[in-house]
């Protein structure tokens, strides 16, 4: 069973970057929200934080009542995508980066004298030698190494904050043993009930079911995924089709007006807009959702043919948002969302003398602000909310930098 894979994964990365940037952060419980607004969730705790219980998901509330004495910092994604580039770089001197896993994790596959435990641990500490000199002291990280992507990852977990976990042969199945079953990647609150119904409560009797019992856990083929990856084995997942591309935002108190919360949908419409044309695909369909304050929630959709048109989207969103509700508290949090999605190599081409002109008009635009920065040409219906709703980093999506030039 050779050593195949090592993933490393950046300690609560975004509050990492705050405190690497700024010293007065360090040593200090201190969070990072996306608006500055005490009805808000965490995105990212230090580990000072998380001895009080803070963690991803926690008000903000909730934390400041946890911890009297906890800093919160706004988000500034570009700067995190600026780090997690030379992150890649340093990982990729020492051992070629074969995939992004994620804004703060990613692997590599080993080959050759690599797949050797001495030879791989060397050059596990020797990447976190060069990041602490190349980037900075406070990016700590945790790397696991073992013979499949779904070990490795489970063994970076092993051991936080700066860790390094192999597992080899030797040490399976027996080393997972002390884990509990959503430790691993994929078993959620949901499948953990299942695996009980099954009569599996332990790791110890998770990788000791038969395939068939797993197999039945997971109702299919995952089931034995599952058996397969806890022995060792490399599995290829089918790639997956994507079924949507959206934006959404916790508006700022200042924002919590229709007015500028119908600003605030223009500008992630004309973002989402972009984006779908970035990854190749048109929508027939559009959502749009606004969140009340007091737990009230409005959201409604249409279907139209297949666009990836902006001005498409404008005028659909101009219909849907005339449907809103009347007399409802003021608007927290807005979204959109395109649906029913088709990749433009799928859809047949309009004929030339049917074609408008307005492809072309969005391809300038999106040139324009790829070279010149964010918001240098835009529809006006975003006027108003151009400083709200800033770049957000998806959890499977990094956005490249020459995408985010000069912008939030």
């Amino acid at each position: 069973m050779a050593l195949r894979v090592l993933v490393i994964d950046f300690n609560s990365f975004f509050a990492s970057v705050e405190q690497q940037e700024r010293p007065d952060l360090r040593a200090r419980p201190m969070a990072v929200v996306p608006v500055m607004t005490d009805s808000t969730c965490c995105i990212a705790a230090s580990y000072e934080a998380k001895r009080f219980g803070i963690k991803t998901g926690t008000k903000v509330g909730e934390a400041r009542k946890r911890c009297p004495g906890l800093v919160v910092v706004e988000a500034r994604p570009k700067l995190y995508v600026e780090y997690h580039h030379q992150l890649i770089a340093v990982v990729d001197s020492c051992l070629p980066v074969t995939q992004v896993l994620s804004i703060d994790e990613m692997s590599c596959a080993l080959c050759g004298p690599w797949r050797q435990a001495e030879k791989i641990l060397g050059v596990a500490r020797e990447i976190k030698v060069r990041i602490a000199a190349r980037v900075g002291p406070c990016l700590h990280s945790s790397i696991g190494i073992a013979p499949n992507t779904f070990l490795a990852k489970t063994a970076s977990d092993m051991q936080k904050p700066d860790g390094l976990v192999l597992l080899d042969e030797s040490d399976l199945p027996e080393r997972l043993f002390p884990l509990q079953l959503r430790d691993f990647c994929g078993i959620g609150e949901s499948m953990e009930a299942q695996l009980h119904r099954c009569g599996i409560r332990t790791v110890e009797q998770l990788c000791r079911a038969s395939k068939e019992t797993l197999r039945w856990a997971w109702n299919g083929i995952e089931g034995d995924r599952m058996y397969a990856l806890l022995r060792g084995e490399e599995i290829e997942r089918p790639t997956t089709k994507r079924s949507t591309v959206g934006h959404s935002h916790v508006l700022e108190p200042k924002c919590r007006t229709f007015p500028l919360a119908e600003a605030v949908l223009h500008r992630l419409l004309q973002k989402a807009s972009a984006r779908l044309r970035t990854l190749g695909y048109l929508a027939s369909g559009l959502a749009v959702s606004v969140k009340f304050l007091g737990h009230q929630h409005w959201s409604d959709e249409m279907r139209f043919l297949d666009t990836q048109d902006t001005l498409d989207f404008i005028r659909v969103f101009g219909l849907l948002w005339q449907r809103r509700p009347s007399n409802t508290p003021p608007p927290l949090a807005v979204g959109v969302t395109l649906f029913h999605l088709t990749a433009t190599n799928n859809v047949t081409p309009v004929l030339p003398e049917l074609e408008s002109s307005r492809p072309a008009l969005d391809e300038a635009m999106d040139r324009l602000n790829q070279s010149f920065g964010r918001n240098t040409v835009y529809f006006g219906g975003a006027q108003p909310a151009l400083d709200a709703a800033p770049t957000r980093i998806a959890f499977t999506h990094v956005p490249a930098p020459e995408k985010e030039r000069n912008g939030r």
